[in-house]
């Protein structure tokens, strides 16, 4: 599968980081769609387009945890990557226990997330 035709997408309620991450996704040679919320992603067409998800883990409404949860229950395995600015290793625990793919602290380096990607796609 070649890298531009794969879609990450961005749930993320942070404004600055739904504008600054796409375009270092873009770099990488991938699709990417954001989203203000769990819910907005949720009642997108994106869903099942989605090839990679970067995924908040504190948001208002719906948190990433619970909207891991929800694909599960809905059948849609997509890997995920959460990003966090809280930076407690007892909290990275359980959601790589649960599948995660990875759990980047904020602020994440470049490189760091190129190389999660690259993790995620190989």
């Amino acid at each position: 599968m070649m890298t531009e035709r794969l879609l990450v997408s961005v749930v993320d309620d942070d404004a600055s980081v739904r504008e600054s991450l796409p375009d270092l996704i873009r770099i990488f040679g991938y699709r990417v769609r954001t989203f203000s919320s769990a819910d907005e992603f949720l009642d997108s067409e994106w869903v099942s387009r989605t090839n990679c998800l970067i995924l908040d883990v504190a948001m208002p409404g719906m948190s990433g945890p619970e909207l891991e949860e929800e694909l599960i229950r809905r059948g849609d395995r997509i890997p995920i990557v959460f990003i966090t600015a809280h930076k407690d290793e007892n909290d990275r625990i359980p959601l790589m226990q649960n599948g995660a793919v990875a759990c980047l602290f904020k602020p994440f380096s470049d490189v760091a997330l190129q190389e999660t990607l690259d993790r995620v796609f190989a």
